[in-house]
């Protein structure tokens, strides 16, 4: 088994606690589009699966994973003269202005990572432009190699495109690459690529949902580092 050189993390519910982080943002994203309508608002929630009173979301929610396309799909029988691209602009400003929780501290933990030799990138589902200004906001941006979001002409996940893209761009195996995610979308286009997978539990999925498609469930991003460690001298014993 190779060493792991490349960790490619999602975004939301890994990097960025997402009840913490989506829930209060969905509310006011609703709020925005809706107008003040209760009966709006609430068939808006609906569709997204969001439970407003308690901030929470379905398992099967489309803001769990899906892109914002997709999420603007959902929404926009309620919203009768919507343009889709228009209503993924406006999803789009309201994300990047999001008020983000740290999974795990972030700095120290990427500043390790690339201490370490790591190659360090990011694919979420979300949109780039949002995507990169979640990191600016954060101060991580300047450890991250690779950014990719559903609109950046890799694809989506679960498909393994932009996955792929990243160990191109890094000149690595897919197998020296490990993929980071809270969700079975992350983990399958992990699988589908090549590469190893870890899950975390800072997303609404379970360990028993993660657990089939990962070599490691860990409660958050914070806990890598000792697996990485352990996981990398497995492999040097194995090739010796």
């Amino acid at each position: 088994m190779a060493n792991l050189r490349a960790i490619l993390f999602d975004k939301d519910g890994t990097l960025f606690d997402f009840m913490a982080t989506w829930g209060r943002w969905t509310g006011a994203l609703l709020d925005d589009l809706a107008g003040g309508d209760p009966a709006r608002t609430a068939a808006l929630a609906l569709a997204l699966g969001y439970e407003p009173v308690q901030g929470s979301f379905a398992p099967d929610s489309p803001v769990i994973a899906h892109t914002p396309m997709e999420i603007a799909e959902a929404l926009l029988p309620h919203l009768p003269g919507a343009s889709p691209m228009a209503l993924v602009a406006r999803m789009n400003a309201l994300s990047a202005r999001a008020h983000l929780v740290e999974a795990a501290p972030l700095r120290p933990l990427l500043s390790g990572l690339r201490e370490d030799g790591f190659r360090i990138g990011l694919v979420t589902n979300d949109a780039e432009e949002p995507a990169r200004a979640h990191l600016d906001q954060s101060g991580v941006a300047e450890f991250f190699d690779f950014v990719a979001g559903s609109d950046s002409g890799h694809g989506a996940k679960p498909a393994p495109g932009p996955l792929l893209a990243f160990a191109r761009a890094m000149r690595l195996r897919p197998e020296e690459v490990l993929m980071v995610g809270d969700s079975r979308h992350d983990l399958v286009a992990g699988r589908a690529a090549g590469m190893r997978t870890a899950g975390v539990l800072t997303g609404l999925a379970s360990a028993a949902d993660l657990a089939p498609m990962a070599d490691v469930v860990l409660p958050d991003i914070g806990h890598l580092p000792r697996w990485l460690d352990r996981a990398n001298l497995a492999s040097a014993e194995a090739l010796s």
